[in-house]
């Protein structure tokens, strides 16, 4: 009998979820028990890494290259359309974050003109916790924080961590937001590509948003993927 290789095996498990997977899909539904590794998740990433029959749609996330036109047509990711990859990659981003606030026992909360954005084959709206934002403050107030992209909120319904999500909007904006809800004891985080983080240090780094430029932090987008992979391990600190 011809030897399963390894590669088959997630290529066999990619094809049975559709053609695409997250990893941490794949570190679930892939029997490792024949892998002579005491790091099978590490081996599973580097495949599909290496592998030229796979490709990445987004930081953890990948799918079958033979079925590159069916998948992105799922995901209404037209190739070269950057307003389409650009609604994608904020949902996707949007929804990994819900997923590891539910883990993590957090209430999540996104904008309720968010809710039909995909992630994943299923609506924001599907998997958020509530589009509705607790009163939790002053009206004025309320209505900077609706806008936020991301916010987790504790067992008090207060707010604990802001998220905002930038792929190609101005920063300022959402700095600007987060100092307008400076008082409350929370953690604020602008989640963007590493090819944003100059731009970011620039604008944060300006006398007007003093008040927050110790409190505001920069999350990449693969440190977003890393942390929704490894959610069955992850302790409940802040990054």
């Amino acid at each position: 009998m011809k030897k399963i290789t390894q590669e088959k095996q997630l290529i066999d498990a990619l094809r049975r979820e559709g053609g695409y997977a997250t990893l941490r899909r794949l570190n679930e539904i892939v029997d490792i028990s024949a892998w002579k590794t005491k790091t099978p998740e590490a081996s599973i990433r580097r495949i599909v890494q290496d592998s030229k029959q796979i490709f990445r749609i987004q930081p953890g996330l990948w799918a079958l290259e033979d079925s590159r036109d069916e998948v992105l047509r799922k995901f209404d990711i037209k190739p070269g359309d950057k307003q389409s990859e650009e609604q994608f990659s904020h949902g996707y981003y949007q929804g990994l974050l819900v997923e590891i606030g539910k883990f993590r026992h957090f209430k999540t909360y996104i904008p309720a003109q968010d809710k039909n954005r995909q992630f994943i084959g299923q609506r924001l709206g599907d998997i958020v916790d509530t589009t509705k934002l607790p009163a939790f403050t002053y009206e004025k107030l309320l209505q900077k924080a609706k806008t936020i992209d991301v916010i987790w909120f504790n067992e008090r319904e207060m707010p604990s961590t802001f998220y905002e999500v930038e792929h190609t909007t101005d920063i300022k904006n959402s700095l600007s937001k987060f100092y307008e809800l400076q008082d409350f004891f929370a953690g604020f985080f602008i989640v963007a590509n590493t090819s944003r983080r100059k731009e970011y240090e620039d604008k944060l780094h300006v006398s007007m948003f003093n008040a927050i430029e110790k409190r505001v932090k920069f999350l990449e987008y693969t440190k977003v993927a890393e942390m929704y992979e490894g959610l069955t391990k992850v302790s409940h600190a802040m990054w």
